[in-house]
């Protein structure tokens, strides 16, 4: 599977993050927060594609630009999953509620909001043929961060503090598991399709034919299967990084691939970050190098700096964490 992503909106302006996850099976899209303005970055019909809408919170800046996504997805055939914190539903059964709805139809146009709770989460159905206007409760489940887990990836979440919760997000593919040529070659044994079947046997499956002969599946995986981790980004905006934050944070995102986090300040303003609850550049950095992150990217940048100054804020991460960067269509600043 590959994880690739795109980060949308213009520095100071609303941000979100669009990520597309392909397992070569199927494809997977996820818009992480919708602020205004920022899903007209992307083709229609990958708006419209969208399963997972994944809220960090409800503030307007994060939620401004909800009409015209839901305008492309309200009625989908296949269901969409929205994922934010407690009060979540209640605020989008407004939204959806927020128009006319006469001729509803009565295919598809099934919305599913999933709230995270510290311990559980919590499921509402809302559907078109109803006009939206019954909120179904589906009850509860146990779960402590983890909100998907299918074979290709999982997608985790972590409460932050926001004076509200605001959810840091985490998708990472599963572990890669690949063939050593070097192990295939030493064994005599030629590429092809059974290859295929060595990665992925059957459940009932512990033998493999190669070339007319049999061998026992299990060793013959030992033998020649190498294990890589797969690709991981996470999404992190609107905290306060405090010490118990990045106490908790750290071993949360060890080793990930892509670091998508807030700098919303110059560490110049860090009173001004404190008391509004959010990052400077030189916070988001050390947490990108204490957690080991491949990448940082930097965004959701306050409208009070100029070109010069988000320049200079980007280089002072840099200092910290020389990986880190813009959205690539932001260049330098």
């Amino acid at each position: 599977m590959s994880l690739r992503f795109q980060v949308l909106g213009a520095p100071g302006r609303d941000n979100a993050l669009f990520v597309r996850a392909d397992s070569g099976h199927a494809l997977c899209r996820f818009l992480f927060d919708c602020g205004q303005d920022c899903t007209a970055d992307l083709p229609y019909a990958e708006v419209q594609a969208v399963e997972h809408l994944c809220f960090s919170h409800l503030h307007m800046d994060h939620v401004g630009g909800f009409d015209p996504f839901f305008r492309a997805t309200f009625g989908r055939p296949e269901p969409v999953t929205a994922w934010g914190p407690p009060g979540t539903a209640r605020i989008l059964h407004h939204r959806l509620q927020g128009y006319l709805w006469n001729i509803p139809g009565d295919e598809g146009g099934t919305w599913r909001v999933r709230e995270v709770h510290p311990r559980h989460l919590h499921t509402y159905r809302f559907e078109l043929p109803e006009a939206f206007a019954v909120a179904h409760d589906e009850g509860t489940v146990p779960s402590h961060g983890l909100l998907l887990e299918t074979e290709p990836f999982t997608l985790e979440a972590m409460a932050l503090d926001h004076r509200t919760p605001s959810l840091a997000y985490l998708l990472r593919e599963r572990p890669r598991q690949n063939i050593d040529p070097h192990k295939l070659e030493a064994l005599g044994l030629p590429p092809g399709p059974w290859l295929k079947q060595l990665k992925e046997p059957t459940p009932t499956q512990h033998s493999l034919e190669v070339e007319g002969h049999a061998y026992g599946l299990a060793a013959l995986r030992a033998a020649l299967l190498t294990e890589s981790p797969g690709d991981s980004v996470a999404y992190l905006t609107d905290f306060r990084l405090d010490k118990a934050a990045l106490e908790r944070l750290v071993p949360w995102l060890r080793g990930v691939q892509t670091l998508v986090c807030e700098s919303q300040y110059r560490h110049a303003d860090l009173e001004l970050a404190h008391k509004n609850y959010h990052l400077t550049n030189v916070q988001a950095a050390t947490l990108a190098k204490e957690a080991g992150a491949g990448e940082l990217i930097l965004f959701h940048l306050s409208d009070r700096y100029g070109s010069r100054e988000r320049s200079l804020l980007l280089h002072e991460a840099q200092d910290i964490f020389p990986g880190t960067r813009f959205p690539e269509h932001w260049g330098d600043g």
